[in-house]
């Protein structure tokens, strides 16, 4: 399958001076294997890369997180960065960028839906940014993790338990105030199903409401709890 790879640079947002890092990080080991040469014991699936880009994410994405969160301790910070490098949100990485199509893989993987493989798409998204930063020097290599990558950190952060815990914090509270306890209610949803928005309501006794949207029934909730704290700080 021919594929071209300006397209995907420029949802990449990083243009390659010489694309065979690219290529390569790219390319899977069912498809290397076939097209290997005897005698040629020099890999040239993305395996390698991977094991670079995981080391590169992981100090760029500490670094990132330190600078942007200057309040949090190293606790809150380790879960955030955990979600972060997740295998979970680097598919989602991968799949808002259309990295699937690009893949160069074997028959056998193909036809078992390699593309769609969670694994497999995250590791993807490591490898290309080990050949990003193979191109272009640790720039170019922070510019991709701080637009791809990092750039949801701050609604990842209310759904993470410890870090930005507003309804544990408002349950508290509440509790403290001798007020009852909060109640969460869906209140109504819209979009198609693979991308649904949620307005979530909270309320704490009668005087205290709030309404908050999020892309899932937690997230909405996290905010609108935070807006019931926010109205009582300045209460």
């Amino acid at each position: 399958m021919a594929v071209d790879l300006a397209v995907l640079e420029a949802a990449l947002g990083y243009e390659f001076r010489d694309r065979g890092p690219l290529i390569r990080a790219l390319t899977h080991k069912s498809r290397a294997y076939e097209e290997s040469q005897p005698g040629n014991g020099d890999p040239t699936d993305n395996e390698r890369l991977e094991f670079l880009g995981d080391s590169i994410l992981g100090f760029v994405v500490s670094d990132l997180l330190l600078r942007q969160f200057t309040s949090y301790r190293e606790g809150e910070l380790t879960k955030l960065r955990a979600q972060l490098v997740s295998a979970t949100h680097l598919h989602e990485v991968a799949a808002a960028l259309g990295l699937g199509e690009f893949l160069l893989l074997g028959r056998g993987e193909e036809m078992s839906g390699g593309r769609m493989k969670k694994a497999l798409l995250a590791d993807g998204v490591e490898a290309v940014l080990a050949a990003i930063y193979l191109d272009g020097g640790m720039d170019a290599a922070c510019s991709f993790v701080r637009t791809h990558i990092v750039g949801n950190a701050a609604a990842l952060e209310v759904a993470i338990p410890g870090v930005n815990d507003y309804k544990s914090s408002l349950q508290s509270l509440a509790q403290s105030k001798g007020l009852p306890q909060p109640r969460y209610t869906i209140v109504g949803s819209n979009g198609p199903e693979h991308a649904k928005v949620f307005t979530v309501e909270a309320r704490v006794g009668a005087a205290w409401v709030g309404h908050a949207q999020g892309s899932s029934k937690k997230s909405a909730s996290q905010r609108a709890a935070q807006i019931i704290l926010e109205r009582m700080a300045g209460a």
